[in-house]
């Protein structure tokens, strides 16, 4: 079987995590895959859509397609593969406002779709109002990759850490009120920001470090304590929780907000904390400063809970999905 993988951006994370790692996978159990990048000219869009027509299946990752090019794809594509993995079909800036901009074309991908892939099951349930061909698959990772040394400095600092994009930052930013606060109660701890856009607090020293892909695991091991907040919106409950596999898979303890799937990630009490308010994550983060047996017990409980998310379990059962739909 041969697939073709269509995206608009083939360097996102979200690419990378979606489809990107488990191409080996799928090359080792009989589909071969080649990627092409959408064209923004739409004479050039319907040229690579007529080539779909030599492959078994196009594997769509995210985009919103207008018109014509829903049109031309379901005309040449033998079948059609959709995975998305936000709330694509609201604003993120007004996720309270029906936009059309953005729901129209989300509606219009997933009726065209031989299968619909979904990160989370927010997300599936809002698919399934087009199409009733949808899975529910989360999003996975190498858990591996972040098994290392904790060669943490020995300099008797806790550090909070947080990893995102510059599009996000602005949900850590909303609890600086906690970090402030944290900062005043206790003189060893930093905050570690891995990303590409950071800021200041006055009470705590702020560690900035650009992310790397190559660098993020060992920058999450040599960290104590993973940060997940989320304001409550139709956006944010479509997050896939991606960060919080992250630190569990590092084996950090969690506190986040109980937003979408960041409360079957984080079990509370066990992997960590829930908070939903400033005082919580005061509170919260408080907690396990203070003790770092409970630090150890919660980040071995998430290491364990991670384990189920894999991409080697992941990717089997992503290539058990596409083989049925191409197979169908």
């Amino acid at each position: 079987m041969n697939l073709l993988i269509l995206t608009n951006n083939p360097n996102r994370a979200s690419f990378r995590q979606r489809i990107g790692i488990y191409q080996n996978i799928l090359q080792a159990s009989g589909i071969s895959c080649k990627i092409a990048q959408l064209p923004s000219g739409s004479l050039a869009r319907r040229q690579l859509f007529k080539q779909t027509a030599k492959f078994d299946g196009v594997f769509l990752h995210r985009k919103g397609l207008n018109f014509l090019d829903a049109f031309f794809l379901s005309k040449y594509s033998k079948k059609i593969i959709y995975d998305f993995d936000d709330a694509i079909m609201y604003s993120d800036k007004n996720p309270e406002r029906k936009s059309w901009s953005h729901f129209k074309p989300f509606a219009r991908s997933v009726k065209l779709a031989d299968m619909v892939i979904a990160g989370n099951s927010y997300l599936a349930e809002h698919a399934l109002r087009f199409n009733q061909n949808v899975v529910d698959l989360p999003t996975g990772l190498d858990v591996n990759a972040y098994k290392m040394k904790k060669n943490i400095q020995n300099d008797g600092k806790i550090r909070l850490v947080w990893i995102g994009s510059r599009s996000t930052l602005k949900y850590l930013a909303e609890i600086k009120p906690a970090l402030e606060q944290i900062g005043l109660r206790f003189n060893n701890v930093t905050l570690r920001i891995i990303c590409d856009d950071f800021f200041d607090l006055k009470n705590m020293e702020v560690e900035k470090f650009q992310w790397s892909l190559e660098k993020q695991a060992a920058d999450l091991a040599t960290s104590h304590i993973g940060l997940a907040p989320l304001p409550d919106n139709r956006f944010t409950r479509g997050k896939c929780g991606f960060k919080i596999l992250q630190y569990e898979a590092a084996g950090l303890p969690v506190v986040a907000s109980p937003v979408g799937v960041n409360s079957e990630y984080v079990r509370q009490n066990v992997t960590g904390f829930l908070a939903t308010n400033n005082q919580e994550w005061t509170e919260k983060i408080s907690q396990l400063i203070k003790n770092p047996q409970l630090q150890t017990q919660m980040g071995n409980e998430g290491l364990a809970y991670v384990q189920n998310f894999d991409t080697g379990i992941i990717g089997k059962k992503l290539f058990e999905l596409i083989k049925k739909c191409l197979a169908g």
